[in-house]
């Protein structure tokens, strides 16, 4: 049996390609993080939705160039990250490894290369980052999820794929609320953004007279916000029936979750965009303002220029202009229609996985 080591970033993508990979017969280890930050406690969703699959987990402590309170110990984790990657594929000996970019790929992907394992990436974003960048010199193959990626890439080597989508994301049959609210899903990926739920946090009591709330927290013990949202639930005169949080939901609830709203409020990872706009879910985007070459503001642009979205600046959040903006948004709801034509790949992992195929029996020969 052919093994597979996967790694990198956006472990949602990553987890539908292992499920199909190991589907064909192959086996899948993985490469992750267990604990989302430096310093949390709580294990990350990576980890626990991974191991929940039963596929072997391999921790690898990456580090990467990070200029704030996290330099020194995210800098003295890079070698860190290299040793620890060398000695899990010795030990493993996999005949491929997949990467989904991010810091803790590139050393995974280098290490490989070094012990001859060949190695293929996948971009998600519109803007390339750092490890990619590096990671397509010795990659195989690339696939791409937007097709204004290609360019960042040699062109004998670029696949256009989509991105790897849930397959409970289209299980939308069923309500969490039966009254006739409206109901929105706030979410700052599975890390959180404490930005976004200080914000929400101010302005809860207001937001839950009109609307249904169904709010990701994230699982990062930094703020803990998961405790200040339960006091604030707890404090409600109607125990908040109809506020809906959690640290993180599941994939086999995210359906429910995405059916039960009218429209989202969220970062603007690729990851997100690229499910609402399979979707067609109305969103205030909330652009992470320091993210790489201004990622999160080019993929936000996407859903904007679809129709489907309107971009909240971060700046504008912390002046205390949110409820303002939803209320806005809301009355206008109906104008967030698709308005514009996107080419969707439905089956990115069933691509990845022919190409994978195609590698390993070239390799054999």
């Amino acid at each position: 049996m052919k093994k597979i080591v996967i790694c990198g970033g956006h472990h949602n993508s990553a987890l539908v390609l292992a499920e199909e990979l190991i589907k064909e017969g192959y086996q899948v280890l993985w490469f992750g993080h267990k604990y989302s930050m430096i310093g949390d406690k709580k294990p990350s969703a990576e980890y626990l939705e991974v191991t929940k699959k039963q596929i072997p987990f391999f921790e690898i402590k990456a580090g990467k160039f990070q200029p704030n309170y996290r330099f020194w110990p995210n800098l003295l984790r890079i070698p860190l990250g290299f040793f620890q990657s060398f000695l899990a594929l010795l030990k493993t000996k996999p005949d491929l490894v997949v990467s989904f970019g991010g810091y803790l790929a590139l050393p995974v992907a280098f290490c490989a290369y070094l012990l001859r394992i060949p190695v293929v990436t996948h971009e998600q974003t519109t803007v390339i980052g750092l490890s990619n960048l590096l990671i397509s010199k010795i990659a195989k193959k690339i696939f791409i999820t937007f097709p204004s990626s290609a360019k960042f890439f040699p062109q004998s080597k670029v696949i256009l794929t989509g991105l790897p989508l849930r397959k409970n994301l289209f299980e939308m049959n069923k309500k969490l609320f039966s009254n006739s609210k409206k109901t929105i899903y706030i979410t700052g990926g599975k890390q959180g953004a404490h930005v976004i739920n200080k914000a929400v946090f101010e302005i809860l009591p207001e937001l839950l007279k009109k609307f249904n709330i169904i709010h990701q927290c994230g699982s990062t013990t930094l703020f803990d916000d998961i405790k200040t949202a339960e006091q604030i639930k707890c404090s409600l005169r109607n125990g908040g029936k109809n506020y809906l949080v959690s640290e993180y939901f599941f994939d086999s609830e995210i359906g429910t979750i995405f059916g039960s709203a009218d429209f989202v409020i969220s970062r603007a990872g690729a990851h997100t965009v690229y499910e609402l706009m399979v979707l067609e879910k109305p969103a205030i985007l909330i652009p992470i303002p320091w993210s790489h070459q201004n990622e999160q503001v080019e993929n936000a642009k996407i859903l904007v220029d679809l129709g489907l979205a309107e971009i909240l600046p971060q700046e504008e959040l912390e002046k205390g202009k949110l409820l303002e903006f939803i209320l806005t948004f809301e009355k206008n709801l109906s104008k967030y229609t698709l308005k514009g034509k996107f080419k969707i790949e439905k089956h990115a992992e069933k691509i990845i996985t022919k190409e994978i195929k195609k590698i390993l029996d070239r390799e054999r020969r």
